[in-house]
């Protein structure tokens, strides 16, 4: 007798071969260890990190501000002739600003025209006084010499009748008056003409003073670069509205015009709370972010923290302390006042016991946990140390490898 063949209907394929590759893969796949369990944490050991979150605006560690020059007895209006551009790199003496400096180039000129018209006065007054002394020292001579020839005609009076030897004896009295009054005349004339050449000289030297001053006002009125940099350009009120200075812009003096920065250190100035300022030292690493190029990451450390602290513009009773931070590295986007992200390392220990803190319940009578063991559960009293947001440190109590519920003592979880 034959039997006819079984038929398998399709469905009845599919659902055979789901069971064959279900107790396949159950086979197959390890079992699940005790703190692989869902609802449950496993103490660990490892370096607990706290980190204080500050935000803050990048800023260059040496810069230095353009100003419109403020010189005296001129325009407090300056109007810009020529202008950097704005994010150029610039070397030591580049120009960065030149504001219009015609009338410094015009004074300039005028009082060293000045300055060569005195110097001429005094060579040619100079020149007269010396001629003049040579004609008086001429004179003079002849005097003395008159003085000279009376003294001898007066030796020969007593050969002579009385009335010619008082004529002789009134010729020397006269020739001897009038050397005196020349050698007088001629030093009142020396004085003279030395007070004549220093009001001259005097002058002169008021005409050069003034001419190398508006030199230097000519020169002041062109901006250089003090180092190697970027030339960052400043903004100002033009039309009612906050833009960018250029070309043609009329300035007031003393306003900053370029900043010339130096890329290659950088700085973030953070705000940080009153809360954490007291855990935040010179000294501590910190990672910063910038929000405009969220993949670029530095590293950095905690230069310096303000012993004050400062109130809030929206909130006076808000207080937060100013604090630098230094960029490790440098690179092309890392430009000024860009926001940046801070994360301070105020503390880590290394080599200790951790569990997240989510699974830690805090009472009066202290911290304690749900210890899972082979399926049992019970309360177990911790002592905790260092604590942060996401993980606390167990300083006595449980032991490395622990299981722990994820849900206070006595949660039923």
């Amino acid at each position: 007798m034959r039997h006819s063949p079984v038929r398998l209907r399709p469905w009845a394929l599919l659902a055979g071969a789901a069971l064959y590759l279900t107790g396949c893969a159950a086979s197959s796949s390890p079992a699940r260890p005790a703190g692989d369990q869902p609802g449950t944490a496993i103490v660990k050991r490892g370096s607990f990190v706290r980190e204080i979150r500050a935000t803050g605006t990048t800023e260059a560690v040496r810069s230095a501000a353009t100003v419109a020059p403020r010189l005296a007895g001129q325009p407090s209006n300056l109007t810009i002739t020529r202008l950097v551009a704005g994010g150029s790199r610039v070397r030591t003496g580049d120009v960065l600003v030149e504001f219009d400096r015609q009338d410094q180039v015009r004074a300039a000129m005028d009082r060293r025209a000045e300055y060569l018209d005195l110097e001429q006065q005094i060579l040619k007054k100079t020149a007269d006084q010396e001629a003049a002394l040579a004609s008086d020292q001429t004179a003079l001579t002849v005097a003395d010499h008159d003085v000279g020839r009376a003294r001898l005609e007066v030796e020969k009076n007593q050969f002579l009748a009385r009335i010619d030897a008082e004529k002789n004896d009134l010729a020397l009295e006269q020739a001897t008056a009038r050397l005196a009054q020349l050698r007088q005349a001629l030093a009142l004339k020396a004085r003279s003409a030395s007070a004549d050449i220093r009001i001259l000289e005097i002058r002169r030297d008021r005409a050069e003073r003034a001419w190398r001053n508006a030199e230097t006002n000519a020169d002041v009125m062109i901006g250089r670069s003090p180092f190697d940099g970027l030339a960052m350009l400043r903004s100002t009120y033009r039309g009612g509205q906050l833009a960018r200075v250029q070309e043609g812009d009329e300035i007031y003096a003393g306003t900053p015009v370029v900043d010339v920065v130096d890329p290659a250190r950088m700085q973030v100035r953070v705000r940080i709370n009153q809360v954490d300022a007291g855990a935040v030292r010179a000294g501590q690493p910190a990672t910063i972010r910038l929000d405009a190029y969220p993949d670029l990451v530095f590293e950095g450390r905690v230069e310096q923290v303000a012993p004050l602290a400062a109130s809030s513009q929206l909130n006076p009773r808000v207080k937060t302390f100013s604090a630098l931070i230094a960029i490790n590295g440098s690179h092309a986007n890392l430009m000024p006042d860009l926001s940046a992200a801070v994360d301070i390392t105020v503390e880590r220990l290394d080599n200790v016991l951790l569990l997240p803190r989510a699974v830690v319940a805090i009472e009066r009578d202290g911290a304690a946990v749900e210890v899972r063991s082979r399926g049992r559960g019970g309360r177990q009293t911790v002592t905790l140390g260092a604590a942060s947001a996401d993980s606390v440190v167990i300083t006595k109590g449980l032991d490395e490898g622990a299981v722990v519920a994820l849900g206070p003592p006595g949660s039923g979880r």
